[in-house]
């Protein structure tokens, strides 16, 4: 008996405390590692869409209140864009007038995201590996030292962005987010804190 528990047994309890400490090693290793990556492409999402807002604001003078205007302004909106011929440093071409600027009106999907390839605003509206989660949309205008102040914000929750991850680490990052008074999640812009439109990961 002596013999079964020095040689087999205490092996095995020896193999399975190793096991469960390099998987409590790995185990937040792995999620963050996860967690960057689901990151990057729900800051592309909210950079799109933070894009998207400041193109609507100069057309509209305000934020687009839903997506769906917003879709529906890269496919059937149009932009400003003044294109000025000439140089102003040029003086015998100003003394000539030959400098003038040009104001065109363009179609916003043939304007923004050119060299994006594929690219579709209908894959804005949703928190990628959620499920089919909504990206949160707000906008607003408040008055900001006595003026009247456009403002938006976006937002993706770690909870729906790190959906089926770790529970027990999505929890603790989410009390750590909240103890730290920050959005447990992505967020560009804020209805609360004109901050110009910023990331909280910048």
């Amino acid at each position: 008996m002596r013999k079964l528990l020095t040689f087999v047994i205490c092996p095995l309890i020896i193999i399975g405390l190793a096991y469960l400490l390099v998987k409590s090693i790995q185990q937040p290793v792995q999620f963050n590692k996860e967690k960057a990556a689901r990151e990057a492409d729900a800051i592309t999402i909210l950079k799109d869409i933070r894009t998207l807002q400041v193109a609507y604001k100069n057309v509209y003078n305000h934020y687009a209140p839903s997506m769906d205007s917003l879709v529906d302004f890269y496919n059937n909106g149009e932009m400003t864009i003044v294109k000025q011929i000439g140089s102003m440093d040029d003086s015998v071409a100003v003394a000539q007038k030959l400098v003038r600027r040009e104001v065109m009106k363009l179609p916003v999907r043939d304007t923004l995201f050119n060299d994006r390839s594929g690219f579709n605003p209908d894959n804005l509206r949703t928190i990628p590996y959620s499920g089919g989660d909504p990206v949160i949309l707000k906008s607003d205008v408040k008055v900001v030292s006595g003026v009247n102040v456009p403002l938006f914000e976006a937002d993706i929750p770690y909870n729906s962005l790190l959906k089926g991850m770790d529970h027990q680490l999505l929890v603790n990052l989410n009390f750590e987010r909240a103890d730290q008074g920050r959005y447990p999640g992505l967020q560009v812009g804020s209805i609360d804190n004109p901050n110009n439109n910023a990331g909280n990961w910048e």
